[in-house]
């Protein structure tokens, strides 16, 4: 039976009104919702709302309560022996559906030779630590490799300037230094003191961070049908304040590169930076153009690009926590250190936001980037795109679904006659983790190497055939996740949905 819920009824009612607005109406209907939180018993039935959902999540996020655990340090330690057997009981239940190719993303190559060699490299230097160069200058160096064949496969080479950067933790990171670099430049050489950034709507959620922990201001402007940045809105947003314009290879939702040239251009001839986010991209798309698919200019051979994030943990098959921010020119990069020069403990510099680092990552970055090489790359990119390419075509010809823009291989599907968060979840049923997206609502999945194996690609259409059939059979069935992502796209009062994401991290916590 249904379960009836006060805390429903909003979604139900401006569920229409939302679908027709941009996101600027949302801090205007938002100023309703401290005097809505005020009406007595309100937050009590917010408390238990928030306590209903995250019940049902806790089976899913806290798999192993059947497992020992521990709260406190053991009075005797346990033996190496049933740490290492533990460990792997915990590995063995989470391997099979990454492994299998059930992940979007996530997972980016996952061979298990690949994978022991990996570790095999990081047991050499699992104890290095980048801020003592004096005793792993090998750390360095290698780190200095990784930032050189990164910036050349972007097209350093072609560029009129020297092209520089650092090895971060990840694209996060990358992201965040970034406009860090971009605030600190603009209020040393223009005085800038309220700077803003203007990105699309669909760039990644950590430039909101950035803006948060650097006091930027972003200013959002829409894409256009296919899912491309608003050339012609960017020019209308920039103002005396703007430090920077943003650009995805490719976004993060759709999978849609922006149109970097364009965007470049304007930004050259304003004086500003131009970030472009390719954490997803930027190791598929140099093979993609080799490979003759259309793939419009976005690394450093454009003019007017001055930064670019990207990510080897992606699809540079390093292990995770391993990405690279580069620079046109070094002077921007300095805008992106850190040095303390006054401090007793000595004289202090370091070109990240880390202090200490795990140069095991480097390493094996520097190892999986190596091994790999251009044809390694190449042929890896080929099966990719050719995967991704009998996915598009298969989901196609499901008549309740529509493919958003042109991607090539992250696959962002709606609906337009079934819930498609309800798919979402029958999906997960079968084994898949699919990304759910908003505005408008939608699933994607990111093509890897894990789809390339033998009879994933038949798997995944027919499982997801089965779901819309499941859907379109069920119209009565709400489920357990499509409320909680239909709440997120269309509940103007972003503070109950924050409140909500901040349980949710609690729980993580949770033992």
């Amino acid at each position: 039976m249904e379960r009836k819920s006060w805390a429903f009824w909003p979604w139900r009612m401006i569920r229409a009104l939302m679908a027709g607005v941009g996101r600027w109406i949302r801090p205007l209907l938002s100023r309703f919702e401290r005097p809505l939180r005020a009406v007595p018993g309100m937050e009590r039935r917010l408390e238990a709302e928030y306590a209903a959902v995250l019940q049902e999540l806790e089976p899913t996020l806290k798999p192993y309560r059947d497992l020992p655990g521990f709260s406190r340090l053991p009075r005797e330690g346990q033996s190496p022996e049933w740490v290492f057997q533990h460990l792997q009981t915990l590995a063995a239940r989470e391997e099979a559906r990454w492994r299998k190719g059930y992940a979007s993303g996530a997972v980016y190559h996952g061979g298990p030779a690949h994978i022991e060699f990996l570790n095999r490299v990081y047991a050499l230097f699992s104890q290095a630590n980048p801020l003592h160069p004096d005793l792993w200058p090998s750390i360095a160096r290698f780190e200095a490799e990784i930032v050189a064949m990164t910036a050349r496969m972007l097209g350093a080479e072609e560029a009129d300037e020297e092209i520089v950067g650092t090895v971060t933790s990840c694209g996060t990171e990358s992201i965040l230094l970034a406009m860090k670099a971009y605030r600190d430049w603009a209020r040393e050489t223009r005085g800038i003191t309220q700077p803003e950034v203007v990105l699309p709507v669909t760039a990644h959620a950590a430039f909101e961070k950035a803006a948060h922990l650097f006091g930027l201001r972003l200013v959002y402007v829409p894409v256009d049908e296919d899912y491309r940045a608003d050339v012609r809105a960017m020019a209308r947003a920039i103002t005396r304040r703007t430090i920077a314009l943003v650009a995805s290879a490719p976004s993060f939702p759709h999978g849609i590169i922006d149109p970097i040239h364009e965007i470049a251009q304007l930004a050259q001839s304003h004086g500003l930076g131009c970030h472009v986010d390719a954490c997803l991209g930027g190791f598929v798309l140099p093979w993609a153009e080799r490979l003759g698919y259309p793939v419009p200019p976005f690394d450093f051979r454009v003019r007017g690009v001055t930064s670019i994030s990207v990510d080897p943990h992606k699809y540079g098959y390093a292990p995770k926590g391993v990405s690279v921010i580069l620079y046109r020119g070094r002077q921007l990069r300095h805008y992106q250190y850190f040095a303390a020069t006054d401090w007793p403990g000595g004289l202090y510099a370091t070109p990240t936001l880390l202090g200490s680092r795990p140069g095991g990552l480097i390493a094996a970055a520097w190892a999986a980037m190596v091994t790999m090489g251009e044809r390694g790359y190449l042929e890896a990119t080929r099966a990719i795109l050719e995967a991704a390419a009998r996915i598009r075509e298969g989901i196609r010809q499901i008549p309740e679904l529509e493919i958003l823009g042109d991607p090539l291989w992250v696959i962002a599907f709606t609906s337009k006659v079934i819930d498609i968060y309800r798919v979402l979840e029958q999906m997960g049923r079968r084994g898949w983790s699919l990304n759910a997206l908003q505005h408008p609502p939608a699933v994607h999945l990111a093509v890897t190497l894990r789809h390339t194996q033998p009879g994933v690609v038949e798997r995944f259409l027919r499982d997801l055939q089965e779901s819309v059939a499941w859907v379109q059979a069920h119209p009565e069935e709400r489920g357990d996740l499509a409320p909680v992502y239909g709440m997120a796209a269309t509940l103007p009062f972003r503070g109950v949905v924050r409140d909500l994401l901040y349980r949710y991290l609690d729980l993580l916590y949770e033992l």
